[in-house]
């Protein structure tokens, strides 16, 4: 198989990801086989079934006891979600488009993102009260009155109900760094549970059985993860801790258990545990990251599913009693064994930085044989700032290296995954520690047989950031960079990005008002004139996070300047490229971009 149709099969693998289980083992699935990811149901004796056909990829909730779907869905990408409801034995006939679905919550300028869902009700955030602050609304089911339940304002996270249909857990994020804070909106009013002004992380909470508490996964008085049981008066009690890894759990409906995993070095390990903290059992589930876990009513099921480095995407569904699992779909299986032979193992790293830190790594070895001649690489940088670079399934990844290209994949300081003191290592004016990684990494490409000469930069998002910043701020050591998404100017993408997302970006990077000066130190345009190397732009028009004149205005600059530079535009595309037809016209493009710049006579497609 040659570079080019190797490429566009690893770009056209299928995924798969579990959104629900119900009461008798049927598993509400998205699965991508019509271009984007679409809602499928997979019976308990394997029979799949699809049930939408939308325009964009969607996902979705059952409403317990019955057999309908609350279906979540944008349009083109633009984060502006919308409520729907399908009925799955008396609706139309399925696949179901968007005319038949019933609307539930429609405002297509605003976004109503799905939180919880009882038998008689919905939960969820928005901000179409004035277009910034999120509240927190419940709405009933058989009447279709809404109740505002939380109004305190705050980029909301999360929120889930209590047993009693009393209250409601509210996860928002705090103006700390890396920082939530759990409110409780009921009976009594709004207040919240954890303190607004510590710099903790707090994962959305779950009501203990007899709703007096709640367990998560909190660093609160932690360097790392733990699970813990936060009392309404606010009290803490760690219940399960790993003092080398961080710890999230996922915890059964009724309150009676919890699906804890380890995350080690990007891959998550599992294991049931009562309610109390105490193992119940192992869960034989393979390391998987990008994981998703949801409980059955009854809380003797838990449907899990994840990726890996050689599986595009699987299903589990676990015996919660025994931790036996049962694979229910698989997307490694329908990839061929040349494919299969193509994927890499990632080995781990921990790379020497220039003040005595070491950064996590993954490298991905370029196939043997593969033009260009060994000892080209590309460093691939994550999103965020507070994301992580784990074990997934990456098609580009795996593209880039089955071309021939050495990939290695950071956790530069300002990643998760790694403990409180690590994700911290890059806020406001620590922001430029992060782009000086790249120079570490950087030196470190001749000790593994690398050329310098011949590294690239490639990322999302920040990681679009943050190749803008090693090419402007570092142009003697990248050969060329390719920038998904990212923001060329942090001063007029907090100007520009959506009103809803611009004080918790200020908590990041700093503020329009107080750290101007630091952010047009940190803004890659800033150093046009530096740049040299040849740079590659992908951007969705209707991106809410970092608008396209992020990506129009450093492409309009370089170009008068003389540098090469090509931006591709995608119509019906948000924040990252979700269709296929999208991704196989921008990625192998891309690639053979790099491929002209690292190294002549590779037949990679674009």
């Amino acid at each position: 198989m040659d570079s080019a149709t190797l490429v566009a099969a690893l770009l056209s693998a299928r995924t798969w990801t579990a959104f629900d289980v119900d009461e008798t083992g049927r598993v509400l699935a998205g699965h991508d086989d019509a271009g984007s990811l679409q809602l499928v149901e997979i019976a308990p004796e394997g029979t799949v079934r699809s049930l939408t056909a939308l325009p964009g990829r969607c996902s979705g909730r059952y409403v317990p006891g019955q057999r309908r779907v609350v279906v979540q869905h944008d349009q083109g990408g633009d984060e502006r979600m919308q409520l729907s409801l399908l009925d799955l034995d008396e609706g139309p006939g399925l696949p179901a488009g968007l005319d038949d679905l019933t609307p539930l919550v429609h405002d297509p300028a605003h976004m109503h993102d799905l939180r919880d869902v009882t038998s008689g009700s919905v939960v969820y955030s928005t901000n179409r009260r004035n277009g910034v602050d999120m509240d927190v609304v419940s709405h009933d089911l058989a009447t279709g009155r809404e109740r505002v339940v939380y109004d305190g304002g705050g980029y909301v996270a999360g929120a889930v109900a209590d047993h009693a249909g009393r209250s409601v857990a509210v996860l928002r994020l705090s103006l700390q760094p890396g920082s939530t804070v759990v409110d409780v909106a009921g009976p009594d009013g709004v207040g919240p549970v954890t303190d607004p002004s510590e710099h903790a992380l707090h994962e959305l909470p779950a009501w203990t059985a007899d709703d007096d508490g709640m367990l998560l996964a909190s660093n609160h008085d932690r360097d790392l993860l733990a699970v813990q049981r936060l009392g309404l008066d606010g009290a803490w009690q760690v219940l399960v801790a790993d003092d080398e890894h961080d710890l999230h759990c996922w915890v059964a409906p009724d309150g009676s258990a919890m699906l804890v995993g380890t995350l080690v070095d990007g891959a998550f390990t599992l294991a049931v545990h009562e309610q109390d903290g105490t193992r119940r059992c192992v869960v034989d589930v393979p390391a998987m990251a990008g994981l998703e876990a949801r409980w059955s009513p009854g809380a003797d099921r838990v449907v899990v599913s994840g990726t890996s480095p050689l599986e595009p995407g699987a299903i589990h569904l676990v015996d919660a009693a025994t931790g036996h699992a049962r694979l229910l779909a698989s997307a490694a299986s329908d990839l061929s064994e040349e494919v299969r032979d193509a994927l890499t193992e990632p080995s781990v790293h921990r790379i020497p930085a220039r003040d005595g830190e070491q950064v996590p790594c993954f490298r991905y070895a370029g196939a043997p044989g593969r033009a260009p001649a060994s000892g080209a690489s590309v460093v691939h940088i994550h999103g965020g700032p507070e994301g992580s670079a784990d074990r997934v399934w990456h098609p580009v990844v795996q593209a880039l290296a089955a071309s021939g290209l050495t990939v290695l994949v950071p956790n530069v300081r300002g990643s998760t995954g790694y403990g409180k003191r690590w994700y911290s290592l890059d806020d406001v004016e620590l922001r430029l520690e992060s782009v000086a990684d790249l120079a570490d990494l950087h030196a470190w490409l001749p000790t593994q047989g690398l050329d310098p000469q011949r590294a690239a930069l490639w990322g999302g998002s920040y990681g679009g950031y943050m190749v803008l910043a090693g090419l402007s701020m570092q142009p003697g050591l990248w050969a060329a960079g390719v920038d998904i998404v990212g923001m060329s100017s942090l001063v007029t993408f907090l100007e520009n990005t959506s009103a809803y997302r611009r004080a918790f970006r200020e908590r990041e990077y700093g503020s329009l008002e107080h750290h101007r000066e630091l952010l047009v130190r940190a803004s890659p345009i800033t150093y046009l004139d530096a740049v040299r190397a040849p740079l590659f732009v992908i951007h969705g028009a209707n991106d809410p996070r970092v608008p396209l004149s992020e990506a129009e205005q450093i492409a309009a600059a370089l170009t008068e300047r003389g540098v090469p530079c090509e931006l591709r535009v995608y119509h019906d595309e948000g924040h990252g490229l979700a269709q296929r037809a999208n991704k196989l016209d921008a990625y192998p493009a891309a690639i053979a971009f790099l491929h002209r710049h690292l190294g002549q006579g590779a037949d990679t497609g674009g």
